[in-house]
């Protein structure tokens, strides 16, 4: 893409890019210091307000607020001498904890997981592995042991998946039509010890991109074992592009399992590849335009 002489002179693109991870964690901190939900609560409030109920320095929270502000996270008005601050629409829907559609949980693994292992991204291109050691010194073994190291990291995992799905499970659902099928398995668990049980429909959300090829297929295969003549497997997946263009979040969201696990995001060709290699047939993508894909597959 040839680029304008004002772009080359000026690179508002990159130092957007370089910003990025200062307008993450500004988000992330006024989650977890619980100023969106203060918001929610008590209503416009002054900044010496907030830094006293929150227990800040009065200081770092009128410049955390400000920040918010300009990322249009929070609104500004003046009243009666006073500077107060109030959530956005956009706030109170998506970062206050009490919201059903809340991604303060999404927030909150991204800032004290996802961003640790990040800072490993250099060793993981280079090596070709997880970082879960160098970021909390634990053994990359078995990968849902680390991710599920203790309770609380357990949890914290499986709010992340539930926030997501607050905004994609309801598209990935409609995608087709799976009114044929009338027993339904989300197949969770150690799936590739365990018995797999009957059903005429497997979904398998956010699974086969943790792992290696092989073990994709081992899996796969084990599913296709169970299914009877007529049943399928749903694949829930971010898809990259045939053409690798995009999607952006697709392609950054294949370097975090690279930091993270042992697998990687997938082309539609490289799904239907796994699934046509372990029995599967008549394999069909949909695109939802959001986070989520889905790909399903006939025995």
């Amino acid at each position: 893409m040839e680029l304008s002489k004002q772009e080359l002179e000026y690179p508002q693109k990159l130092l957007n890019y370089m910003d990025g991870f200062l307008i993450s964690k500004t988000m992330f901190a006024a989650c977890e210091l619980g100023v969106f939900d203060l918001l929610e609560n008590e209503g416009a409030l002054p900044s010496n307000a907030v830094a006293e109920r929150l227990g800040t320095s009065t200081d770092g929270m009128d410049r955390l607020l400000t920040a918010c502000v300009g990322l249009q996270l929070l609104q500004v008005k003046q009243h009666q001498g006073e500077v107060l601050y109030s959530n956005t629409d956009l706030s109170q829907v998506y970062l206050t904890k009490a919201s059903p559609r809340t991604l303060y949980y999404s927030m909150a693994y991204y800032s004290q997981t996802i961003y640790h292992c990040f800072a490993f991204l250099n060793d993981a291109v280079r090596e070709g592995k997880n970082q879960y050691e160098r970021a909390f010194g634990i053994s990359p073994k078995d990968l849902f042991e680390t991710l599920y190291r203790s309770e609380e990291e357990m949890l914290k995992f499986m709010q992340l998946m539930n926030s997501i799905w607050n905004i994609c499970g309801k598209d990935v659902v409609v995608a087709f039509d799976l009114s044929i099928f009338t027993h339904i398995v989300d197949l969770g668990g150690d799936f590739f010890k365990d018995p797999i049980p009957d059903a005429d429909l497997y979904i398998l959300a956010r699974i086969i991109h943790d792992w290696t090829e092989d073990k994709c297929l081992k899996l796969l295969n084990r599913v296709n074992k169970t299914c009877k003549p007529g049943s399928g497997v749903l694949l829930i997946e971010a898809l990259l592009n045939e053409d690798r263009t995009g999607p952006v979040t697709a392609q950054l969201y294949s370097l975090n399992m690279l930091v993270q696990t042992e697998g990687k995001e997938r082309m539609a060709s490289e799904y239907i590849n796994l699934l046509e290699s372990a029995g599967f047939k008549d394999v069909q993508v949909q695109r939802t335009g959001k986070i989520y894909d889905v790909i399903l597959g006939r025995k």
